[in-house]
């Protein structure tokens, strides 16, 4: 029986509806993260919004519940939509993080950030010195060969990174280090991709990784731990140097 094909119109309806609710969260997201729309705001009703956005009811209501699933809003009956407390919002999802960082977070914020990183990080580095099979070591010397080869500037070597730090989270052989796995590689990828923009000449972080990568190898867990403690301070001093240089410069 011949397999009945899907109309070309239809194919390109699906991705365009996506990417407009996401467009549409995206931008409520950046005004609520970036403090324009403080907790409590009342967001407007799916008629006004559609109405003023030229966009379906649809696509708005849509947006408003990726960002209620992200904890930045809360909805009820007769009393709408408001924009959460900070202290719903989920800071570590893959989106959030995005959006953080397009607008440029402050100094608190980072800190934070890289403060949850030193709790977690170090402790899963000394765990996976002893804990890591032949196979999760082998994946960290390849994500740093390819860390090495295609540099933090492209999409290759930041996803090499990731890699690297996704397994050494994996290696602590710890069911709840490893369920945050997917939150730090996201806080892995924006503030890598943070440090990078507009920066010629940006620090070379290989010889901090190589330096995890060696005491895991050598099941040194007191090396391994220290090392990955000194790879984020110097990440964090970087991340702020960013922020710092690029204010200047809009200034």
């Amino acid at each position: 029986m011949a397999t009945k094909k899907v109309p070309p119109k239809a194919d390109r309806r699906v991705p365009r509806n996506l990417r407009l609710h996401g467009t549409i969260a995206r931008d409520l997201a950046l005004r609520i993260l970036s403090g324009r729309y403080k907790p409590g705001h009342h967001l407007d009703n799916e008629i006004e919004a559609s109405e003023r956005l030229g966009v379906s009811r649809t696509a708005y209501r849509e947006a408003v519940r990726i960002l209620g699933a992200k904890g930045l809003v809360s909805s009820k009956p007769k009393v709408g939509t408001r924009v959460s407390e900070p202290k719903e919002w989920q800071l570590l999802d893959s989106d959030v993080l995005s959006w953080l960082f397009q607008y440029d977070p402050d100094d608190k914020l980072l800190e934070d950030l890289f403060e949850l990183r030193k709790m977690v990080e170090p402790q899963a580095a000394e765990l996976a010195a002893t804990r890591r099979s032949a196979d999760q070591l082998e994946t960290m010397r390849r994500a740093l060969a390819d860390m090495g080869k295609y540099t933090l500037a492209t999409e290759a070597g930041r996803e090499a990174d990731r890699q690297f730090h996704s397994t050494l989270l994996e290696a602590s052989n710890n069911a709840f280090i490893i369920s945050l796995t997917s939150g730090i590689a996201a806080a892995i990828q924006w503030t890598t991709v943070f440090k990078q923009r507009d920066n010629p000449s940006p620090r070379d972080p290989m010889p901090d990784h190589e330096q995890v990568f060696s005491a895991i190898a050598a099941r040194s867990a007191k090396r391994a731990r220290k090392s990955m403690y000194t790879l984020l301070e110097l990440a964090l001093l970087d991340t702020q140097r960013s922020r710092r240089r690029r204010k200047s410069t809009a200034e």
